[in-house]
């Protein structure tokens, strides 16, 4: 793609936002080619895991303000392509790794924070800069960060569109774990290894179980929790953990 290097190995699909000399800010060209990964890779059964990073040691500086693409088109209509691409991200029903080298700003910032776990370098920086810029948040962060963080705290964050360190994230609670740079690499190949060996179909369920869990009552948590185990039985893949658990050996697992 022309803004994407978009690389698959053993279900491990590592996706890289490529402009280094704008800090991977995205055009409009790169919203697409993100559209159209995020929902090839929902479609891809062989696909079991993604890795958002980014390229030159930056992973995202937000919106390309410079974009003439932008600029001129109606707005409500670009930020509503700009919303397909957060749901698209959001509904992928694999788990997804943010990989943050340097910079994760404005929609980079909520890019990073869509997925489902957040790896960071010790010189990453984040910062939900759309204040600074004379901007509401978007791509998603209005749903996100009170999520992670809770209401006062993601409104701080919002309103003040301060820059925060790796180790400031984390103990806020947007980043998972906060590794050395030299690090970075292996362990969420590590993490992506492990996701991709995993099975698929209890994965995804539980994701969006997981990802449903703000807006529904204990009861209906418990009846939906019961009804995607009740499916898990009927699976190849249980009968292969259970048969696998029994002979002593790592199950393989077949999305089935």
């Amino acid at each position: 793609m022309e803004t994407l290097l978009v690389e698959r190995d053993q279900g491990v699909v590592t996706v890289t936002l490529n402009r280094p000399d704008k800090k991977n800010a995205i055009n409009t060209q790169m919203w697409d080619d993100l559209l159209e990964t995020f929902e090839e890779v929902a479609d891809r059964t062989d696909d079991r895991v993604v890795v958002v990073t980014g390229a030159g040691g930056a992973f995202c500086s937000g919106a390309d303000l410079t974009d003439p693409r932008a600029t001129s088109s109606h707005q409500l209509v670009r930020m509503r392509h700009v919303a397909d691409v957060a749901l698209a991200l959001h509904r992928v029903p694999k788990p997804t790794i943010a990989k943050v080298t340097g910079v994760a700003a404005g929609a980079g910032c909520n890019l990073a924070l869509g997925c489902d776990l957040v790896v960071a370098s010790e010189q990453a920086r984040f910062s939900e800069i759309f204040a600074r810029r004379g901007l509401t948040i978007d791509f998603g962060g209005s749903w996100v960060l009170p999520r992670l963080i809770g209401l006062h705290r993601a409104k701080e964050l919002a309103f003040f569109a301060d820059i925060l360190s790796a180790e400031q994230a984390a103990e806020l609670g947007l980043v998972n774990r906060v590794v050395a740079s030299g690090e970075i690499d292996e362990f969420v190949a590590d993490w992506a290894r492990r996701l991709a060996a995993g099975p698929p179909l209890a994965l995804s369920m539980t994701k969006t179980l997981l990802n449903g869990s703000f807006s529904v009552s204990m009861d209906e948590a418990l009846e939906n929790e019961a009804r995607c185990q009740a499916v898990n039985f009927t699976t190849a893949d249980t009968t292969e953990a259970m048969t696998a658990f029994i002979e002593k050996r790592e199950p393989r697992y077949q999305g089935r």
